[in-house]
């Protein structure tokens, strides 16, 4: 059995689309479950689970390492995928992922992509982010894979980390093994990109390279991915219409 453990915090727009793409991923698979871990959401985030049939598990953290150990205690499957709310996945990276876990390998992820209309800077930033990132083998949080046996020798996520948490998921991973980063990358928001600026971003990935453990501890100085901040319904559909007129 596979389990898609998705963590939200007030994505009830984002969650429609990306619970949709996890029900296409495992359409050929015989068993699976999608289990949206609802983090003290304010808005329509668990109503909208529960009606695409996801098993919804509230908690009230507002941590993205407790909302996935949450999730894989609720799981039944031997296999979790850690899929954020904003991120979209597709057949290639369910196979990808299995395929590797039967090749030994102790876990995995994907590269990323970010969807929408971005800036040039943000290109920029993601595109340098990345090569250097995925270059040190290393997951991204918005999908990572594992079977349950490692994730439970590894003792899940570290919730002393409101950030990073996915690093030392990571190399933790490798310990026991192979860590495979599949090539296909997934799709995730670029919405921080259109949100904020450039100065706000790199200031607050300096604060948190500068002020390492410290700062990866403290939620309070982590606004950026705390703030719970989304872009609004009619920015999502302007999106999408500028999508589709483009195809």
């Amino acid at each position: 059995m596979l389990s898609f453990i998705v963590p939200a915090y007030n994505e009830e727009l984002e969650l429609p689309a990306t619970i949709a793409a996890i029900q296409t991923a495992a359409d050929k698979i015989d068993n699976y479950e999608i289990i949206v871990v609802d983090d003290a959401s304010t808005d329509e985030t668990a109503q909208i689970a529960r009606d695409t049939g996801a098993q919804v598990v509230s908690i009230n953290r507002r941590q993205i390492a407790a909302a996935r150990n949450a999730g894989a205690r609720a799981a039944q499957g031997d296999i979790l995928f850690f899929v954020d709310a904003d991120t979209r996945i597709n057949r290639e990276h369910v196979g990808g992922a299995l395929a590797s876990l039967n090749a030994g390998c102790a876990g995995g992820s994907a590269r990323v992509m970010t969807d929408g209309t971005i800036p040039l800077w943000g290109r920029v930033f993601v595109r340098t982010f990345c090569t250097i990132y995925f270059a040190n083998n290393l997951g991204a949080g918005a999908f990572l894979f594992t079977r349950r046996e490692n994730f439970d020798k590894i003792g899940g996520f570290n919730e002393e980390l409101f950030i990073g948490e996915e690093v030392y998921f990571s190399l933790a991973l490798r310990k026991l093994g192979r860590f495979k980063v599949l090539r296909a990358p997934i799709v995730t928001s670029g919405r921080k990109l259109r949100m904020y600026s450039a100065a706000k971003i790199l200031g607050n990935m300096m604060t948190v390279i500068c002020g390492g453990m410290r700062v990866a501890r403290s939620r309070e100085k982590l606004d950026l991915w705390y703030d719970g901040k989304r872009e609004t319904r009619a920015t999502l559909m302007n999106r999408s219409i500028k999508t589709a007129s483009n195809t």
